[in-house]
């Protein structure tokens, strides 16, 4: 008398569930829309520049004489501030969560080497002005000729500290949704591991090929004029003291992220601080470092704007000391998504993380595939 007995389900699933749309929040809707719409002011006045506008240039400006050259740099700066739309769209679209680290890691990190002394140095200039320190003529303009109208400086550089605000914001809810568990913890709980000494070898490079560049910008930010072309020095202003005093205090970020990273003295501290000591630090180095001499270089007009020895030297220390503790960043990260994938995977609860069943839904020992919050691999995608 079997005949009718309703079947047995079964304990398996038949179809696949439903997986819910993606959606994003509000918060990064909106922080999407203003990178968006912060970086169109600097797109279009360089477009009206390339097609021969001459929007904000005064007359007697260096920039009515750059030819061909200065098109092309034009060119290139648009296209790099149209990354920053590509980057929005990045770090908000469900494509963005295949996107291999490096491919989204890379363009981030150049952008906060790039935007970084913007954010901190032009409101820094505005302060100094507000406590009377002004010399009368606008924030970015040099003493000899005029270069731009007061009011781009306002809007380009206000645009910057925009992008650069609402584009960190976005990364940083992106990072912690993906690699969140690779910067959890303090410093004191890293594990010591077969390459530790040299990472600590690599700290100490990095420290000693910052030495020159913290000098040099101690100096310039001091008064003195040792190591300047001729076109430099006349040119200086409160807001060069400035822009100097903010590359020293970079240079000061990096050493003490990197070694902190590296000797661990101070184990209390989370070890979220000195990574963010260790990417700003490295990306303002290298990459302004990196922007500065390719300006120097394309100012280079006459003799006396041809950089100096020192000026060379000191901004190739930048690079190489921002290179430097970026590797370092990078190994490490590697070393600790490595050391991840051996562990089994984890369900956070109220009282903390605790080991998933192995009848979950994630597998109780994840593969070497790429890291993805809240899994994980051998290497960071």
């Amino acid at each position: 008398m079997t005949a009718n007995r309703p079947p047995e389900s079964s304990p398996y699933p038949t179809e696949p569930p439903e997986t819910s749309p993606y959606r994003v929040g509000r918060t990064r809707a909106v922080l999407r829309t203003v990178a968006m719409v912060s970086c169109l002011p600097y797109i279009g006045l360089k477009a009206a520049w390339m097609a021969g506008g001459r929007v904000g240039i005064p007359d007697g400006s260096p920039l009515l004489d750059g030819g061909t050259v200065l098109r092309v740099a034009n060119g290139v700066t648009v296209l790099m501030d149209a990354a920053v739309i590509v980057l929005a769209l990045l770090l908000t679209r469900p494509w963005g969560r295949r996107v291999p680290a490096w491919l989204l890691v890379v363009p981030m990190w150049v952008a906060s080497g790039l935007l970084l002394p913007i954010m901190t140095g032009f409101p820094l200039q505005l302060l100094v002005r507000l406590l009377g320190g002004g010399d009368g003529r606008p924030v970015g303009e040099g003493a000899s000729e005029p270069f731009l109208d007061p009011w781009v400086f306002g809007v380009v550089y206000g645009g910057f500290i925009v992008q650069g605000l609402a584009l960190g914001a976005l990364f940083a809810l992106y990072a912690r949704d993906r690699w969140g568990r690779l910067w959890q913890g303090r410093l004191r709980d890293l594990p010591e591991s077969p390459t530790t000494p040299a990472l600590r070898a690599t700290a100490v490079a990095a420290a000693l090929a910052a030495l020159l560049p913290g000098i040099a910008h101690l100096l310039w930010a001091a008064g003195s004029t040792a190591g300047l072309n001729a076109g430099r020095a006349a040119d200086r202003t409160n807001d060069f003291y400035v822009l100097e005093a903010v590359n020293l205090l970079f240079v000061v970020v990096t050493v003490v992220g990197v070694l902190l990273l590296a000797f661990r003295r101070t184990g209390r501290l989370p070890l979220r601080l000195p990574l963010v000591l260790v990417w700003a630090g490295s990306a303002e180095m290298a990459c302004w470092g990196g922007w500065l001499s390719i300006a120097a270089l394309m100012g280079a007009g006459e003799a006396a704007d041809l950089p100096t020895a020192a000026m060379t030297v000191t901004y190739a220390g930048q690079v190489l000391a921002g290179a430097l503790v970026a590797t370092l960043g990078a190994y490490f990260f590697a070393e600790r998504a490595a050391a991840d994938s051996a562990l089994p995977a984890t369900a956070t609860t109220a009282g903390g993380p605790v080991l998933a069943p192995a009848s979950a839904s994630a597998p109780a020992a994840p593969t070497a595939s790429a890291v993805s919050a809240p899994s994980s691999g051998s290497r960071v995608s």
